[in-house]
Parts: structure tokens; C-alpha cells; sequence
């Protein structure tokens, strides 16, 4: 089972995954994609680690999250969050469309190899305006792009609207 969840910033994403996660008996393997570019998202990241319980075994991966994936430990379920800073740890980096899409497949893959209970955090960020800067509309654009090939192979898709979970698939 693999279970898409986006929305919006601060619309409950996590939150609403880790309670599902965490009814799952066994480990929970957390695959954490942000890295500390700043004091802020250092604390960010600080905090989400402290919420975390002791069944939680977290694995870093920025930027080799289809690695990291095929390399996890057995039993419990998965949590990935989340692919919009994967994406953008991608872009930021200066992968070409194509590098990426390489890499979304490869994501794809490893996702549909998991035997147990997935989780997959993002962000919808397509809903607003059109960004006023070339780097920005890239990375709406890849996201998206992102997005819609994980939500294709997802068993289950949910909006998560000021905390709310509306079921999509």
C-alpha cells in the first residue's frame, strides 16, 4: 500500500501520516528529505526528530531517497517526508529535467518494491499564483510533474485541507 498525502503548508500532512504509521505494528522507518540550509529549517528539523517516539528508525536521504528506500530495514511501515524538498534538493542542485525524471522513476520503483504499509508526504503547490521567477516556476513545475507520477502508482491519495483529509483515490 502505498498512501500519497499533499496539501497545503502547515495542513496537518505529517501529522495525519504519523497517526497512521504509528498503527502499524513494528518499526517505523522515517526517510527524512530536508536539509538544514538555515538556522530555521535547522530547528524545524530538530523539532520533528524530538516529536518522534522510540519505534522510529530515521534515515537521511536528501538527495538518494531511492536508495535509501531499497536499503531499509524489515517490518513496520514507511514514512517518507517529504518529496517536495526532495525535489527541490534536486533543483536547487541543478539537475536537468531529464536527471530528475531519472530520478522520479527510480523513486517510482522503489516505492512499488516496499512490502509493507508506505507513506508518502508532499506539498501541493500548484494551486496559487504563478511564481514571478524562472527558478521558482521550475521547481512548481517539477513538483508537479513529481506529484503526478507517485499519485499515479499510490493505492490510496488524500488532501489534507486545514487538517482536514479529503480522500482523492
Amino acid at each position: 500500500m502505498i498512501h500519497l498525502v499533499t496539501g497545503g503548508a502547515r495542513a496537518g500532512k505529517s501529522g495525519f501520516v504519523l497517526a497512521q504509521a504509528e498503527a502499524v505494528p513494528g518499526p517505523i522507518h522515517f526517510v527524512a528529505t530536508a536539509e538544514a540550509r538555515d538556522a530555521d529549517m535547522a530547528a524545524r528539523i530538530a523539532r520533528h526528530q524530538a516529536e518522534r517516539g522510540a519505534r522510529y528508525h530515521t534515515v537521511e536521504a536528501p538527495m538518494r531517497l531511492p536508495l535509501a528506500l531499497g536499503e531499509l530495514g524489515a517490518g513496520g511501515a514507511v514514512v517518507v517526508d517529504c518529496l517536495t524538498m526532495w525535489v527541490a534538493n534536486h533543483v536547487l542542485a541543478g539537475a536537468s529535467e531529464a536527471e530528475l525524471a531519472t530520478q522520479v522513476d527510480a523513486l517510482c520503483e522503489a516505492l512499488r518494491a516496499q512490502s509493507r504499509p508506505t507513506w508518502v508526504v508532499t506539498n501541493e503547490v500548484g494551486l496559487g499564483i504563478v511564481p514571478d521567477n524562472a527558478l521558482a516556476r521550475r521547481f512548481r513545475d517539477e513538483l508537479g510533474r513529481c506529484n503526478q507520477r507517485v499519485a499515479a502508482i499510490s493505492t490510496r491519495v488524500s488532501l489534507l485541507v486545514a487538517g482536514i483529509p479529503v480522500s482523492v483515490r
